[in-house]
């Protein structure tokens, strides 16, 4: 919005130029959505207190002290997020970018499924929501929609550039999907999503990780939507990539404002709300950015997460053992007796450096 409006204005008033920089433009979503976060937080908080009387409901079968410990604590925390999010990108983005939009409502909707889930465990005091098999449906329908956009070439790209498959440390090289790359891609947004959904069963745990993931894929959006850098690294070129940046950013803001909330001991959950948002945003970032395979690596945290839960569920049905004590991993740890902030503190650690290993990709080609 500020981005049509005041450049138009740049030859009259120099400062108006700086709207011109996506890095200028990132900065201010990010302190936009920060604030928006900071500054509502208390209310939201407040509102869900009344409207959801005894909070999210906890699970019977998850450890013991959550029961005692988390028991009340509102839930749809998403909500801040999501605001805070669209109305930072709408204010500072490039509002003709398809690719802004791809994002953002991929965003958008995510959290809607998440949010009606959210609504329903609160309103019946269950844990499990709605339907599983119906919420992938809507995801995949949403996700489809969005990889279908990104798979179509602009004019002057090459080719098939839009169902291309980047291999890490392979300079300059695209595998043509054709018609599986939409398929591909709905498999990124949908598992990523559920992926962070599954990373979120502890104050600040999920959150923290989005935003390093959110940071790293901004400096990925900046440089494969830059026709200097792009082909220095030996990356694909999409331009207008870098737009995305904007959302990301403004998920950097958001999820800073939330966890000032969400920190130990948690005020408001994101719940569903936001987990599924934040993880088909960065789902649809990884597909923009035609850096999907890395975001398994930067995202490795929340791939081990689903994993885990992959491999208890597996087990118990072949053998009838379990491999962890409880899953996803992070309650394992729980049962083992570590303290909930080691938990969280040092999966943070272990996302940034999985964060460092995925940056590294952009050069060791």
């Amino acid at each position: 919005m500020l981005y049509e409006w005041l450049t138009q204005y740049s030859d009259d008033f120099q400062v108006f130029n700086l709207f011109n920089y996506i890095t200028f433009r990132t900065g201010g979503a990010i302190m936009t959505s920060m604030l928006i976060a900071f500054i509502f937080g208390p209310k939201l908080i407040r509102v869900l207190r009344m409207k959801q009387g005894k909070g999210q409901p906890i699970r019977e079968d998850g450890p013991e002290r959550h029961i005692i410990e988390k028991a009340g604590t509102p839930t749809m925390g998403g909500l801040l997020i999501l605001v805070s999010i669209g109305i930072s990108t709408l204010l500072w983005g490039d509002l003709s970018n398809r690719y802004l939009w791809v994002v953002l409502l991929v965003t958008l909707g995510f959290g809607a499924i998440g949010f009606y889930d959210d609504y329903l465990k609160v309103s019946r005091q269950n844990p499990k929501g709605f339907s599983g098999k119906f919420k992938l449906i809507l995801e995949f329908a949403i996700a489809a929609i969005a990889v279908y956009v990104v798979s179509i070439s602009a004019p002057g790209e090459p080719p098939h550039f839009g169902t291309g498959l980047a291999v890490p440390f392979l300079k300059s090289t695209l595998f043509n999907l054709g018609i599986f790359f939409i398929p591909f891609g709905c498999i990124v947004i949908v598992g990523a999503s559920n992926a962070v959904n599954l990373t979120d069963g502890l104050d600040g745990l999920a959150i923290v990780p989005v935003m390093i993931a959110a940071a790293s894929f901004s400096a990925i959006a900046y440089l494969v939507g830059h026709a200097i850098y792009a082909p220095y690294l030996g990356v694909p070129y999409v331009p207008g990539s870098g737009e995305i940046v904007i959302v990301l950013g403004s998920i950097i803001g958001a999820g800073l404002g939330f966890l000032w909330y969400n920190a130990p001991p948690a005020m408001i959950f994101m719940g569903d709300t936001g987990s599924l948002a934040l993880g088909g945003a960065l789902g649809s970032a990884a597909v923009v950015t035609k850096h999907e395979i890395v975001l398994a690596i930067i995202g490795g945290l929340f791939v081990l997460e689903a994993v885990s839960v992959i491999v208890q569920v597996a087990s118990f049905k072949l053998t009838g053992k379990r491999v962890f004590r409880m899953a996803p991993i992070h309650h394992h740890y729980e049962k083992k007796g570590w303290a909930e902030p080691t938990i969280v503190i040092r999966f943070w650690i272990i996302a940034v450096i999985l964060a460092m290993i995925g940056l590294s990709t952009l050069k060791l080609r």
